[in-house]
Protein backbone atom coordinates (compact mmCIF):
# COMPACT_ATOMS: atom_id res chain seq x y z
CA UNK A 1 0.00 0.00 0.00
CA UNK A 2 1.46 3.38 -1.01
CA UNK A 3 0.85 6.22 1.41
CA UNK A 4 1.81 9.85 1.98
CA UNK A 5 2.72 10.67 5.57
CA UNK A 6 0.90 13.68 7.03
CA UNK A 7 3.06 13.71 10.19
CA UNK A 8 6.50 12.46 11.18
CA UNK A 9 6.35 8.84 12.36
CA UNK A 10 9.46 7.81 14.25
CA UNK A 11 11.00 4.70 12.75
CA UNK A 12 8.94 4.97 9.54
CA UNK A 13 9.43 8.34 7.84
CA UNK A 14 8.84 12.05 7.77
CA UNK A 15 5.96 14.32 6.82
CA UNK A 16 5.17 14.51 3.08
CA UNK A 17 7.19 11.37 2.32
CA UNK A 18 5.69 8.78 -0.07
CA UNK A 19 6.21 5.26 1.31
CA UNK A 20 5.09 1.70 0.74
CA UNK A 21 3.84 -0.05 3.89
CA UNK A 22 2.07 -3.30 4.61
CA UNK A 23 -1.66 -3.12 3.98
CA UNK A 24 -2.69 -3.90 7.56
CA UNK A 25 -0.34 -1.31 9.07
CA UNK A 26 -1.61 1.38 6.74
CA UNK A 27 -5.29 0.48 6.91
CA UNK A 28 -5.48 -0.26 10.63
CA UNK A 29 -3.09 2.29 12.13
CA UNK A 30 -1.73 5.03 9.85
CA UNK A 31 -4.94 6.00 8.05
CA UNK A 32 -7.33 5.92 11.07
CA UNK A 33 -4.86 7.87 13.25
CA UNK A 34 -4.61 10.58 10.58
CA UNK A 35 -0.88 9.98 10.18
CA UNK A 36 -1.14 9.22 6.44
CA UNK A 37 -3.34 9.33 3.35
CA UNK A 38 -3.46 7.02 0.36
CA UNK A 39 -0.95 7.93 -2.35
CA UNK A 40 -3.30 8.24 -5.31
CA UNK A 41 -2.12 9.96 -8.51
CA UNK A 42 -4.11 13.07 -7.61
CA UNK A 43 -2.69 13.17 -4.05
CA UNK A 44 0.90 12.79 -5.27
CA UNK A 45 0.49 15.62 -7.81
CA UNK A 46 -1.01 17.84 -5.11
CA UNK A 47 1.88 16.99 -2.75
CA UNK A 48 4.49 17.90 -5.38
CA UNK A 49 2.77 21.24 -6.00
CA UNK A 50 2.66 22.00 -2.25
CA UNK A 51 6.34 21.08 -1.84
CA UNK A 52 7.33 23.50 -4.61
CA UNK A 53 5.37 26.27 -2.90
CA UNK A 54 6.74 25.45 0.55
CA UNK A 55 10.41 25.02 -0.45
CA UNK A 56 11.47 28.26 1.29
CA UNK A 57 9.51 27.37 4.44
CA UNK A 58 11.17 23.94 4.53
CA UNK A 59 14.61 25.57 4.26
CA UNK A 60 13.74 27.90 7.15
CA UNK A 61 12.53 24.96 9.27
CA UNK A 62 15.82 23.15 8.64
CA UNK A 63 17.82 26.25 9.57
CA UNK A 64 15.79 26.61 12.80
CA UNK A 65 16.38 22.93 13.59
CA UNK A 66 20.13 23.36 13.04
CA UNK A 67 20.16 26.39 15.35
CA UNK A 68 18.33 24.44 18.03
CA UNK A 69 20.65 21.45 17.57
CA UNK A 70 23.72 23.66 18.16
CA UNK A 71 22.40 24.41 21.66
CA UNK A 72 22.51 20.69 22.44
CA UNK A 73 26.02 20.03 21.10
CA UNK A 74 28.59 19.42 23.80
CA UNK A 75 25.93 18.74 26.45
CA UNK A 76 26.48 15.70 28.66
CA UNK A 77 24.13 14.55 31.37
CA UNK A 78 24.32 12.65 34.62
CA UNK A 79 21.09 10.91 35.56
CA UNK A 80 20.52 9.51 39.03
CA UNK A 81 18.64 6.25 39.38
CA UNK A 82 17.68 3.90 42.19
CA UNK A 83 20.03 0.92 42.09
CA UNK A 84 19.79 -2.66 43.32
CA UNK A 85 22.83 -4.50 44.63
CA UNK A 86 25.43 -4.40 41.91
CA UNK A 87 24.82 -1.99 39.08
CA UNK A 88 21.30 -2.79 37.80
CA UNK A 89 18.75 -0.04 38.19
CA UNK A 90 15.11 -0.37 39.14
CA UNK A 91 13.05 0.25 36.02
CA UNK A 92 14.92 1.94 33.19
CA UNK A 93 16.01 5.35 31.95
CA UNK A 94 13.98 6.54 28.98
CA UNK A 95 13.34 9.61 26.85
CA UNK A 96 11.27 11.31 29.58
CA UNK A 97 14.18 11.20 32.03
CA UNK A 98 16.56 12.56 29.38
CA UNK A 99 14.13 15.41 28.56
CA UNK A 100 13.76 16.22 32.28
CA UNK A 101 17.56 16.30 32.77
CA UNK A 102 17.91 18.59 29.75
CA UNK A 103 15.16 20.86 31.12
CA UNK A 104 17.16 21.22 34.35
CA UNK A 105 20.01 22.58 32.20
CA UNK A 106 17.62 25.01 30.50
CA UNK A 107 17.28 23.05 27.25
CA UNK A 108 13.65 22.29 26.40
CA UNK A 109 12.83 19.35 24.10
CA UNK A 110 9.83 17.10 23.63
CA UNK A 111 10.59 13.59 24.89
CA UNK A 112 9.02 12.17 21.71
CA UNK A 113 11.96 13.53 19.74
CA UNK A 114 14.50 11.51 21.76
CA UNK A 115 15.45 7.92 20.98
CA UNK A 116 17.68 5.57 22.91
CA UNK A 117 18.08 1.89 23.56
CA UNK A 118 17.03 0.29 26.85
CA UNK A 119 19.09 1.60 29.73
CA UNK A 120 18.82 -0.78 32.67
CA UNK A 121 22.24 -0.58 34.31
CA UNK A 122 24.72 2.02 35.53
CA UNK A 123 27.15 3.28 32.92
CA UNK A 124 27.64 5.58 29.95
CA UNK A 125 25.10 5.73 27.12
CA UNK A 126 24.01 7.91 24.20
CA UNK A 127 20.62 9.31 23.24
CA UNK A 128 19.74 10.86 19.89
CA UNK A 129 17.59 14.00 19.64
CA UNK A 130 15.86 14.35 16.24
CA UNK A 131 15.07 17.97 15.35
CA UNK A 132 14.48 17.57 11.60
CA UNK A 133 14.73 14.73 9.13
CA UNK A 134 18.29 15.80 8.35
CA UNK A 135 19.27 17.25 11.74
CA UNK A 136 19.92 15.18 14.84
CA UNK A 137 22.29 15.42 17.81
CA UNK A 138 23.84 12.68 19.92
CA UNK A 139 23.65 13.42 23.65
CA UNK A 140 26.00 11.40 25.87
CA UNK A 141 24.75 10.66 29.36
CA UNK A 142 25.84 8.70 32.39
CA UNK A 143 23.57 6.81 34.74
CA UNK A 144 24.73 6.94 38.38
CA UNK A 145 23.09 5.72 41.58
CA UNK A 146 21.16 8.08 43.86
CA UNK A 147 24.25 8.86 45.94
CA UNK A 148 26.05 9.99 42.80
CA UNK A 149 28.39 6.99 42.70
CA UNK A 150 29.42 5.73 39.30
CA UNK A 151 29.33 2.13 38.09
CA UNK A 152 31.79 -0.06 39.99
CA UNK A 153 35.05 -0.60 38.17
CA UNK A 154 35.37 -3.96 36.43
CA UNK A 155 37.42 -6.46 38.39
CA UNK A 156 40.71 -7.47 36.83
CA UNK A 157 40.86 -10.93 38.46
CA UNK A 158 41.18 -12.83 35.14
CA UNK A 159 44.32 -10.81 34.28
CA UNK A 160 45.86 -11.54 37.68
CA UNK A 161 45.56 -15.33 37.30
CA UNK A 162 48.93 -16.88 36.38
CA UNK A 163 49.16 -18.68 33.03
CA UNK A 164 50.29 -22.13 34.40
CA UNK A 165 47.00 -22.54 36.33
CA UNK A 166 44.87 -22.30 33.15
CA UNK A 167 45.67 -25.86 31.90
CA UNK A 168 44.94 -27.29 35.36
CA UNK A 169 41.48 -25.66 35.28
CA UNK A 170 40.80 -27.29 31.89
CA UNK A 171 41.60 -30.74 33.33
CA UNK A 172 39.16 -30.23 36.21
CA UNK A 173 36.36 -28.94 33.98
CA UNK A 174 35.24 -32.37 32.55
CA UNK A 175 34.88 -33.79 36.08
CA UNK A 176 32.69 -30.85 37.15
CA UNK A 177 30.24 -31.18 34.21
CA UNK A 178 28.49 -34.41 35.32
CA UNK A 179 27.89 -32.95 38.79
CA UNK A 180 26.24 -29.89 37.25
CA UNK A 181 24.03 -32.06 35.00
CA UNK A 182 22.95 -34.16 37.98
CA UNK A 183 21.96 -30.99 39.86
CA UNK A 184 19.67 -29.92 37.03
Amino acid sequence: MKIILKKDVLGLGYKDEVLTVKDGYGRNYLLPQGLAVLATEKAVKQLNEELKQRAHKIAKMKADAEAQAKKFEGVSLSIKAKVSEGKNIYGSVGPKEIAAALAEKGLEIDSKLITLKGVKALGNYEAVAHFHREVSVTIPFEVVNEEGEKAPAKKEAPKAAPAPEAPAAEEEAPAAEPAEEAAE
